[in-house]
């Protein structure tokens, strides 16, 4: 891929990404917001992929996009509609200029960073065996943290289904 390729699609990913994360926090229906949150993580996975980190990117769509994402959805959609209403605060408050002004700014400072860093390119090949040493490291460096890592999401799972279940009122 050339070099032009490479920054083409980078801009497109990093458009991709920033305008649906900026989405994700300005709608005010919380399905729509889950959405375009998802939408960030395919952008952020298409990011990792011109990094060359394969891995990481199908743990981003399968872990984060997959899983995360899915899942708020789903709970967002089978509560109950007065329970989030008014959750999800209205940006109507923020004045257009000040939008507009703080917009140019950050498209100003974008452009003075893109036009004054010297990019390189790597020429590193990539790791070709990131999923075998990145299980090696799990199950022998790192095994104590992915044991505590463990038991806490065990007990957060239970805390969850203990507040979904609800506590009955005698």
């Amino acid at each position: 891929m050339s070099e032009w390729a490479y920054t083409i699609s980078f801009f497109v990913f990093a458009s991709i990404t920033v305008a649906a994360a900026f989405a994700a926090v300005s709608k005010t229906n919380l399905v729509h917001s889950a959405l375009f949150l998802a939408l960030c993580f395919i952008g952020v996975s298409g990011l990792y992929v011109l990094l060359q980190a394969d891995f990481m990117a199908a743990v981003q769509i399968l872990i984060y996009n997959g899983a995360i994402a899915i899942v708020f959805v789903l709970g967002t959609m089978l509560t109950r509609r007065s329970s989030y209403h008014g959750t999800n605060a209205t940006a109507r408050d923020i004045p257009s200029r000040l939008v507009l002004a703080v917009s140019s700014l950050f498209v100003v400072i974008t452009m003075a960073v893109i036009a004054t860093t010297p990019w390189r390119y790597s020429s590193a090949p990539p790791v070709e065996d990131t999923p075998s040493l990145l299980g090696q490291l799990i199950l022998t460096d790192y095994m104590v943290a992915m044991e505590v890592a463990a038991v806490l999401l065990l007990a957060a799972m239970i805390g969850s289904i203990v507040l979904a279940k609800g506590v009955e009122e005698e």
